[in-house]
């Protein structure tokens, strides 16, 4: 699994912003209560099934809090874990552990929630050589840590953003007058590398697609029936040379028939907005013992 810690200043400014959030006044419960030389271990424990994601978020955020908290990862990104499972370990002062514990989980939460979600999704093509990718439809603000997290998960990344590659959309179709007319104007402004992806709705859009020379056509809301038609016309007329790529509120048992049927890809907007967070909690321990 490729490493978060590697994925530039975006996850910097991310945990800035979050302990900002929380520590704006600081964290007054733990100042009444907790020595300011008192040391704690703790541990974080999955209290249901998910896949990892985000062992490098909990280390920066606690070296942020404060360098002398040491965090040991107990379970690789990208492994799935059972209930019950550390996923971390970590020893310090503990009213640095108090003011790290909220941000560090919610993000680590959030992350281990796509990925699992998005494990769910990648298993169900049962092995086709098919890709499940992401959208566009993350939590704004958190781009860099989903997009890192459907990776864990055994999915791929789509665009980051409006400017990585061309897909024109409904909204471009009808601007620019027509399909045909919306790829030829991208073929001449858009740069030499980048291919030109294409959204339509009907066969005969694909038709109009194929024909003006479209590198991948996504096949927006279509039956099972159409995809299985579009997959036919598609290779008839270009080969392998297009990918087709299906979206569209796929839901999870559609996934394996889709697959079958010879597509590309499958992109599934649900994996990022929509993922419930994994269930997990830190626990100090005491006297060798979790409380």
């Amino acid at each position: 699994m490729d490493d978060l810690s590697e994925t530039g200043p975006d996850v910097d400014v991310i945990i800035e912003r979050a302990l900002a959030e929380d520590l704006a006044s600081g964290d007054v419960t733990s100042r009444s209560i907790v020595p300011t030389t008192l040391t704690r271990r703790a541990r974080m424990v999955a209290k249901a099934p998910l896949v990892m994601a985000g062992g490098a978020i909990v280390e920066r955020v606690f070296a942020r809090i404060d360098p002398q908290i040491e965090v040991s990862r107990a379970v690789l990104d990208g492994a799935q874990v059972a209930p019950g499972a550390v996923l971390a370990r970590l020893r310090g002062p503990a009213r640095g552990l108090l003011a790290g514990e909220r941000t560090a989980l919610n993000l680590l939460q959030r992350m281990c929630g796509v990925a699992t979600l998005t494990r769910s999704f990648v298993d169900a093509l049962a092995g086709a050589p098919c890709r499940v990718v992401d959208t566009r439809k993350t939590m704004p603000g958190l781009r860099a840590l989903d997009r890192y997290a459907v990776r864990c998960g055994g999915g791929t990344n789509h665009r980051n953003d409006l400017g990585a590659a061309v897909l024109i959309k409904e909204n471009h179709v009808r601007c620019a007058g027509g399909v045909a007319a919306a790829i030829t104007a991208a073929r001449e402004h858009a740069p030499h590398t980048m291919k030109i992806e294409c959204e339509v709705q009907t066969l005969a859009e694909l038709e109009e697609a194929l024909g003006a020379g479209a590198d991948i056509v996504m096949l927006d809301n279509m039956s099972d029936d159409e995809v299985r038609a579009a997959v036919k016309m598609t290779r008839e007329t270009c080969g392998s040379r297009v990918l087709l790529e299906v979206s569209g509120g796929v839901e999870l048992a559609r996934v394996g028939r889709l697959a079958a049927l010879g597509i590309d890809v499958i992109s599934v907007g649900r994996l990022t907005h929509s993922a419930p967070a994994s269930d997990i909690s830190m626990l100090f321990e005491l006297d060798g013992a979790v409380v």
